[in-house]
């Protein structure tokens, strides 16, 4: 079950390409400003950068997923409340159905979510600003371990998935699937941002896309309800 989480997750972060190339492609041209001039004009230190960066941002979603599946667990073990882990399930499932909504550009209340996160990524500015000077990949890594705290609706969707896993494991799985399958979106933004913007604008892709979340979303809120019935 949690290798098929973590592949159906992986799905989930590739379908969310189109949002997350709107709402990173801000913080990546920062990022790429940051650079120093001669480590811009050069493609493989570029790519090392862009790599490490990366690697930070997915290494916060696997923190978080681990532990918010840690919280839930430990609360389920103590309540002996099993039906929790059913009724979690169902919100992770409509959670994800609203994340296919926002996607297709049906329903935006996924993003009001996302002002959930707001006063914790407002604590996280010292940190942005004292990584603004980015020389490293060590910085590169720190500066992308800020930025997976980003307020994201995406990301608390799928968050809300690795709190229904019930374990620290499976939900750093279900995160580290997530990361990955951003992963193409983020690392391509700066190479081909143009023919990625005017892809992932075609209304039939989004539309598809949130149609396939929508559908698993649906699948998995219909399954955790049997449960409970």
């Amino acid at each position: 079950m949690a290798q098929y989480d973590f592949f159906a997750a992986l799905v989930v972060g590739l379908l969310g390409a189109g949002h997350c190339f709107g709402m990173c492609g801000g913080v990546v041209g920062a990022f790429s400003q940051g650079l120093p001039a001669a480590q811009r004009l050069t493609l493989q230190r570029r790519l090392t950068f862009t790599l490490s960066y990366n690697l930070g941002r997915i290494s916060s979603y696997i923190i978080a997923g681990a532990l918010v599946g840690f919280t839930s667990g430990a609360v389920i073990a103590i309540s002996n409340l099993d039906d929790m882990v059913s009724v979690l399930q169902a919100v992770a499932g409509l959670m994800l159905m609203l994340m296919g909504l926002y996607v297709a550009q049906w329903l935006s209340w996924l993003s009001q979510i996302e002002r959930l996160g707001q006063p914790f990524w407002r604590l996280l500015q010292p940190l942005r600003r004292g990584l603004n000077r980015i020389d490293t990949p060590a910085k590169a890594i720190g500066a992308g371990m800020v930025w997976g705290w980003l307020p994201c609706g995406l990301v608390y969707s799928t968050l809300t998935w690795a709190l229904a896993s019930g374990s620290a494991l499976n939900g750093a799985q279900i995160m580290l699937g997530f990361g990955l399958g951003t992963l193409p979106a983020l690392v391509t933004m700066g190479a081909a941002s143009d023919l990625l913007a005017t892809l992932l604008r075609k209304k039939k892709l989004r539309i598809i896309s949130g149609l396939v979340l929508i559908a698993y979303g649906a699948q998995m809120s219909y399954i955790a309800l049997n449960q409970l019935l």
